[in-house]
């Protein structure tokens, strides 16, 4: 076997095909810098692996509705119902059977960076997408789970083209003459429900932000309208403005 450099085996590895009895050449190699290349490139093909075997697992749902003949499959999720400021966001998402989105998971165990990655790939790649926002106001008045049935009918309304099947996150919308399968968990699921939760996640975080420029004494870009310490001294302090939900604990207590 050709002596290689260490630096010279890095790149060899990082390329995107390795040959893979090269790799088995090299667990020969004596070199500590060597073996240490070896076991990082064999956790980087684990790794990927293990993400593709998700992805096809996360794919059932949608792969049985394909196979009795149905194309147009919408999963659909949302993002905000426990803080106590700023709105619910819900999001509808259309993917093409060929969207290959190895690692996608639900948006709450994503870091921020993969989020917008993925983000960018599902608004490259997705048929169709719907976003429905209900408003704190509304929340207020409906509740927060009639609130979050209504932001997910006006993400689908907005859709183009319609899709012929609902995947959503264990619940149902009774609203909306489309068939529907409710799955308990589904945002980790199902590939179309991960993908909807991502989208209502990157939308409602890019929000809140804005809303921490305008209202920089509360903290919104970090906390995104959660109960945390530093939200509640904020309000202690500052009292609550219109993105408040005043029906919600612990506001409705001390005001």
């Amino acid at each position: 076997m050709e002596k290689y450099t260490v630096d010279e085996i890095k790149k060899i590895l990082q390329q995107d095909v390795v040959d893979e009895a090269f790799v088995e050449r090299l667990k020969s190699d004596e070199r500590s810098g060597v073996q240490k290349l070896v076991k990082q490139y064999e956790n980087k093909m684990q790794k990927e692996y293990d993400e593709f075997q998700k992805f096809i697992t996360m794919s059932i749902y949608e792969n049985e509705l394909r196979y009795s003949g149905v194309e147009l499959i919408a999963g659909i999720d949302e993002v905000g119902r426990g803080p106590l400021a700023g709105p619910v966001i819900a999001a509808a998402v259309v993917l093409p059977a060929d969207c290959w989105l190895f690692g996608i998971d639900d948006s709450k165990k994503l870091s921020e960076a993969k989020r917008l990655y993925f983000y960018e790939e599902i608004k490259k790649h997705a048929i169709s997408i719907g976003v429905g926002i209900c408003t704190s106001e509304e929340i207020d008045r409906l509740n927060i789970y009639e609130a979050t049935k209504v932001a997910m009918e006006r993400a689908i309304a907005k859709m183009d083209p319609k899709p012929q099947h609902l995947l959503l996150d264990a619940m149902t919308l009774p609203n909306v003459n489309i068939p529907q399968t409710p799955i308990i968990k589904g945002d980790s699921k199902s590939v179309s429900i991960a993908a909807a939760s991502i989208i209502a996640k990157v939308t409602r975080d890019a929000y809140m932000k804005r809303l921490g420029q305008k209202y920089p004494a509360y903290g919104f870009e970090r906390h995104v309208g959660y109960g945390t310490k530093e939200h509640l001294k904020a309000i202690e302090e500052n009292g609550i403005i219109s993105e408040h939900r005043q029906s919600f604990e612990p506001i409705r207590s001390k005001f």
